[in-house]
């Protein structure tokens, strides 16, 4: 059984040239059955490795770094952070990995993401697996975010910084300490002092801070629009202390578009990690099923 995943890069087009995205791939490169897990907007595809360890004896998972996170390049222009550019990258990627068969897994930022790809005329995209998100976004949760966004850090250790970060991240539930090692590790690089700093570009905030109701408002209108398109079989999952998808949100996804199935995880907020083994089943079993 693999235990590590391949670093892979492609090329992708934005409106200043070319930049290079880094995925993480899983299991048999042959596999044309392919599961693309995608990460939140201030994480990395590192996040997935629990979850891909379970799938890779049944399928090729890959676990792409969103431009400006992980291994993969910073924009030159930050307005480009947005899910569009996402999106379009996506499909390069999917291009690249000449796959049968995709199915979708996106955690917060990465289920817009799946959202936008889903929505594309002749979508590759069989399954869909939300976590923790939906057309609608509670501006509450925009605003909690914003304050800690693109404000960087050192630490002088990985424990240090993993301290911190915990301080903002206690909506991801209970964790063993190594378990929040292990997802804290690969968000952090040198410093060039002997300490640690985060990877993202902190220019990731731009767009988020230029968000008003306007914008928002369209934002979600159009999102539910896509939604309704979908018909591919679609799972919802929730934190239940989640002040980013409210309760009322994930009820109109379960009867609306794809008639979601909706899984709530208690004593978690916003988002599931999918790293302990219930969050981990619930996907395993609905991607896996007949």
């Amino acid at each position: 059984m693999t235990t590590e995943p391949r670093l892979r890069h492609v090329q992708c087009l934005d409106t200043r040239g070319l930049h290079r995205m880094a995925y993480w791939e899983w299991g048999d490169p042959a596999c044309r059955e392919v599961v693309v897990c995608v990460h939140g907007l201030t994480r990395q595809g590192r996040d997935f490795d629990a979850l891909a360890r379970d799938l890779a004896l049944h399928v090729r998972v890959v676990c792409p770094d969103v431009v400006g996170r992980g291994q993969s390049d910073w924009l030159g222009d930050p307005s480009g952070y947005a899910v569009p550019t996402y999106v379009a990258d996506m499909v390069t990627l999917l291009a690249r990995l000449d796959a049968d068969r995709v199915d979708w897994v996106g955690t917060s930022m990465g289920g817009l993401i799946g959202l936008g790809v889903a929505g594309l005329k002749d979508s590759p995209i069989r399954r869909l697996v939300l976590n923790d998100v939906g057309p609608t976004i509670e501006p509450e949760a925009i605003a909690r975010i914003a304050m800690y966004v693109g404000q960087g850090g050192s630490w002088p250790s990985d424990e240090a910084a993993a301290d911190a970060l915990w301080a903002l991240s206690t909506g991801f539930g209970p964790h063993t300490r190594e378990q929040w090692l292990a997802l804290t590790r690969p968000l952090l690089k040198p410093d060039g002092k002997g300490g640690v700093m985060l990877r993202y570009d902190p220019g990731i905030a731009v767009p988020l801070r230029a968000m008003n109701a306007q914008i928002a408002a369209a934002g979600e209108a159009f999102l539910w629009q896509v939604y309704d398109g979908l018909r591919c079989p679609t799972l919802l999952l929730r934190g239940a202390q989640s002040d980013l998808l409210s309760a009322q949100t994930a009820q109109a996804m379960a009867t609306r578009g794809p008639k979601a199935t909706v899984v709530s995880f208690d004593g978690v907020g916003h988002a599931p990690t999918l790293v302990v083994a219930d969050q981990r089943g619930v996907v395993r079993d609905f991607l896996l099923s007949p």
